[in-house]
């Protein structure tokens, strides 16, 4: 395969730029820079499509990103001068081996697996793109089957969202719904298949303390805006609340800890009662 060359901030160099901080030119484009060796792992383990393989065109590879690049026939291969690929990797020292350039998946909700055992979780209006990742993390590390967010506020596809996810973004699906109504129409759907999805929000005033709520039934978890909480649309759409039992001065959790304590109690629950 031709390898196309980069040394200079020519037009091609500029527009890679604009995946890593435009957000509507990268879904304009509907391809993302992925950085780092595990989440570039985890992209190649679960299908996801290469476009293009971007390397440092004036070092020796290490043998795992030439494995890459010779075990990814359809994506093109771009050497680049050292000090540009750090760029886009954003790293000030140059120490950047390989980046790619990654196709997004459609934003459709039916990607998420609904069944019996379903735990998924909506983030309503996230204003981090660190704490979508950290979200996507904890809920890989769970056993939840999906991760949802919905508004127009910070993107799934920002490089420091699928850096936080330490490469869980690629084995997760991850869906952008525009409003809570899309996502109740998509629950009433589910529920009218047979699979009587329970949608439970987190508030520090609960209806019940999380580890007294069963949490084995099939869970829609919402976690809300870091700032502002859930919007009232969620509030009225959500079947029960639940409230972490708290000590010391803190009054809240940020948001990626809070979905991680009840994912975690989910995963508890359900891992006591398959053993028992």
């Amino acid at each position: 395969m031709a390898v196309t060359r980069i040394t200079s901030r020519n037009a091609r160099f500029q527009v890679l730029q604009t995946l890593l901080s435009n957000r509507t030119k990268r879904h304009r484009a509907g391809e993302f820079i992925v950085q780092g060796v595990r989440p570039l792992s985890m992209a190649i383990e679960f299908g996801w499509e290469i476009r293009a393989l971007l390397y440092d065109g004036e070092r020796s590879l290490s043998s795992w990103a030439r494995d890459l690049l010779g075990s990814t026939p359809g994506a093109e291969q771009i050497a680049m001068s050292p000090g540009l690929l750090a760029e886009l990797g954003e790293k000030g020292e140059g120490a950047v081996e390989l980046l790619a350039v990654v196709a997004m998946r459609p934003d459709d909700l039916n990607r998420v697996p609904v069944s019996h055992d379903f735990l998924g979780v909506v983030f309503d209006r996230p204003t981090q793109p660190g704490n979508i990742g950290s979200i996507i993390r904890s809920a890989d590390a769970f056993g939840a089957h999906g991760v949802i967010t919905t508004g127009h506020a910070a993107d799934a596809y920002d490089p420091k969202s699928v850096r936080a996810s330490t490469g869980s973004f690629f084995a997760t699906p991850v869906v952008r719904a525009a409003s809570a109504r899309d996502v109740a129409a998509w629950v009433e759907d589910r529920r009218a298949a047979g699979v009587p999805v329970v949608v439970v929000a987190t508030d520090e005033h609960g209806d019940a303390d999380v580890s007294e709520f069963d949490l084995t039934q099939p869970v829609l978890l919402l976690i809300g805006n870091e700032t502002k909480g859930l919007s009232h649309a969620w509030r009225e759409l959500a079947d029960t609340t639940v409230s972490i039992p708290m000590a010391g001065s803190a009054s809240s959790l940020n948001a990626a800890s809070a979905a991680s304590v009840v994912l975690y109690e989910a995963h508890r629950q359900r891992h006591s009662r398959a053993s028992s």
